[in-house]
Order: C-alpha cells, then sequence, then structure tokens
C-alpha cells in the first residue's frame, strides 16, 4: 500500500493534504487583501494630509505676498516709524559724494547733521487694527 493510497477516515491522504493546501491558501490570500486594504487606506489618508498642506502652504504664500507688498510696506513704515521716500535734494551722483565728503571734513559735521529728526510716533502695533491714515507727501519742484 503507498502512500497515494492510504486512507484516513474514508478519505485518501492525498485529498486531505491537497484540502489543508487550499485552506491555508485561501487564508493566506484573505490576509492579504486585507493588508492591502488597511494600506490603501492609510496611502489615501497620507494624500490627503498631503493636500491639506499644500492648501495651507499656498495660504501661507498669499499671505507673504501680501505682507510683503511694497505700497503696505512703505505705508506702514510712514505710519508708524515715521519713514518715507528720500527728497530729491538728497539725491547725489557718484561725482558729487567727493564734495559732500570734503565738506564734511571741513565743518567736521556729516551731511544731514543738525536737521530736526522726522517726527515719530509711539511703536505701537497691533495687528487687529488698521494703521491710521497718512497725508501724502507733498510734491518736490523741480
Amino acid at each position: 500500500m503507498s502512500l497515494l493510497d492510504r486512507r484516513v477516515r474514508g478519505f485518501r491522504l492525498v485529498d486531505l493534504v491537497a484540502a489543508a493546501l487550499l485552506v491555508a491558501l485561501f487564508l493566506g490570500v484573505y490576509l492579504a487583501k486585507t493588508m492591502a486594504g488597511r494600506e490603501r487606506t492609510e496611502i489615501a489618508r497620507v494624500e490627503r494630509q498631503i493636500d491639506e498642506e499644500k492648501t495651507r502652504i499656498r495660504l501661507l504664500q498669499a499671505e507673504v505676498a501680501h505682507l510683503e507688498e511694497p505700497a503696505r510696506l512703505e505705508h506702514l513704515s510712514v505710519a508708524y516709524l515715521g519713514l518715507g521716500p528720500v527728497p530729491i535734494k538728497h539725491d547725489v551722483d557718484p561725482a558729487g559724494l567727493a564734495d559732500i565728503a570734503r565738506t564734511a571734513t571741513i565743518t567736521g559735521k556729516a551731511p544731514g547733521e543738525g536737521l530736526p529728526a522726522p517726527a515719530r510716533q509711539p511703536l505701537s502695533f497691533d495687528p487687529t487694527r488698521p494703521p491710521p491714515p497718512v497725508a501724502a507727501p507733498e510734491p518736490v519742484a523741480r
């Protein structure tokens, strides 16, 4: 009697081994599909998180672009620091720099020294409050 013909409780041993392998194969496929489903949901969650972060990045870039607008910065510098555009009379070409340096060494004063300091407001900044209105600078006669 060979191993292939041997019977256990009325079933051939080969049939029992094949049935056991088939059940093991079913369980293996079921577990693989379950794990793949979990991975799929994890990937979808991470992709949603990436999309949310990209949206947040776009919002932050728009906010930075707004905060760095030159007109806004100029308005804030005038309103809170008392700074403004340099008057045209202070504009000097490179040839005139030597004259300014010579005058400074003779008089012992730096150019602009002795001029009244610009009026400054106290440095109080409240981001929820819009800056106070600023008068337009007077046009310089040329």
